[in-house]
């Protein structure tokens, strides 16, 4: 099993932007202290519910002050996004992390983000499909064109390609030294895991496959899912699937079947499907405390208030009604559903999870108190209590 901090950079009522994003930041490196596997960022535009606006930029940053933990995009939205610029940033990211960074995609809400960066509604309802196919072209080949309704354009290079071999820097690149330098350093104290300096091995996205049986050639691609014509979207692509924070085991398991009957009606084997199987994410909510009861309570005296401040600012494109879900409520099934409560609690519940469903990549948003020491306690124990656990 695979568990990964999911950070929004949420903005709780009272507190500044750079506040959270500062929490981000130091909520990334905690993560990779506490022997966490991913961190997870999620971009939105306009709204205090969470305040990157491009989670491929904070991506960089972070990649830059960790050394082994996997950065993803939970997810870069396509819809306000050219799909050629994501991959070029993308390919840069995956070559220059040796690996570490993950792609994750979804198509976004109709909102007003739409109208700003040119879109329309037209990119949400109905250009996702096309988008996507030029990214995974982008990232996949060495030269490419379009002929679409959305892009249209002459056959480029594709530079930096994605699908170059990986560089594997030595011990010198980690500490900024030249590889040609003779390197000396004293004798240390033997560790109980000897130092590896090969990052495809500290943390390996390297366990990614296509659907043959594989390594993935560039950077690992997933796709948020939220709707039956997602699931079957990234079937019919053979990329894995994100799930969101508000589906339960049975909810996964309705996606799982949407999923597998596409796979198969695209011409996938079983064998194929096992290994896709295994990269999917599901996102969820960590809360780890001493009793069940404290880590409720911690959760919901934040985050209603939260839900109530960040989602409300949302304005949809067109004017559309929207219907928001009552915040107390909404916190309570997140409580319900997902790794809240005591140590044991919470692996019992991750590892009922990942019996059910086969899921075994988890997303969870540990940021829920809304306080920045607190995250990063939360964080520490989630490594340290939690995930021992989990063998």
């Amino acid at each position: 099993m695979r568990v990964g901090a999911f950070l929004l950079s949420a903005q709780f009522p009272g507190q500044s932007h750079g506040e959270a994003l500062d929490r981000t930041v130091r909520a990334a490196v905690e993560a990779e202290r506490a022997g966490l596997d991913n961190v997870w960022l999620a971009e939105h535009h306009f709204v205090p519910y969470g305040v990157c606006p491009n989670a491929a930029t904070l991506a960089a940053l972070l990649l830059g002050r960790t050394r082994r933990i996997g950065v993803g995009t939970a997810v870069s939205v396509l819809s306000t996004t050219h799909p050629v610029a994501l991959g070029e940033q993308a390919a840069l990211l995956h070559l220059t992390s040796g690996g570490r960074f993950t792609l994750g995609v979804g198509r976004g809400g109709p909102w007003i983000d739409l109208d700003v960066f040119g879109g329309g509604v037209d990119a949400f309802e109905r250009g996702f499909p096309e988008r996507l196919d030029l990214l995974m072209r982008w990232l996949r080949g060495s030269r490419v064109g379009a002929e679409g309704p959305q892009f249209s354009f002459p056959e480029v290079a594709v530079v930096p390609r994605a699908t170059e071999p990986l560089r594997r820097p030595g011990l010198g690149s980690w500490l900024g030294l030249e590889e040609s330098a003779a390197l000396r350093f004293p004798r240390q104290r033997q560790d109980a895991e000897p130092l590896n300096t090969d990052p495809l091995n500290i943390d390996p996205p390297g366990d990614d496959l296509t659907t043959a049986g594989r390594p993935v050639a560039g950077p690992p691609v997933i796709v948020a899912c939220t709707s039956p014509g997602g699931a079957k979207l990234a079937a019919e692509r053979g990329l894995p699937m994100l799930l969101g924070m508000h589906s339960g085991d049975e909810d996964k398991l309705r996606m799982l079947e949407l999923y597998r009957a596409a796979w198969l009606a695209a011409g996938r084997s079983e064998e194929q499907l096992r290994r896709v199987t295994r990269q999917h994410v599901a996102a969820g909510v960590a809360q780890v405390e001493d009793r069940s009861s404290t880590a409720r309570a911690t959760l919901l005296n934040a985050m209603p208030g939260w839900f109530e401040y960040g989602l409300g600012a949302h304005r949809t494109v067109d004017g559309r009604e929207r219907k928001m879900r009552d915040p107390r409520e909404y916190t309570e099934l997140l409580c319900d559903l997902h790794a809240v409560g005591t140590p044991r609690q919470c692996a019992d519940r991750l590892l009922a999870t990942a019996e059910r469903t086969g899921i075994r990549r988890f997303a969870l948003l540990a940021e829920g108190s809304g306080d920045h020491q607190a995250t990063l306690h939360n964080i520490a124990r989630l490594g340290s209590e939690v995930l021992p656990q989990l063998s």
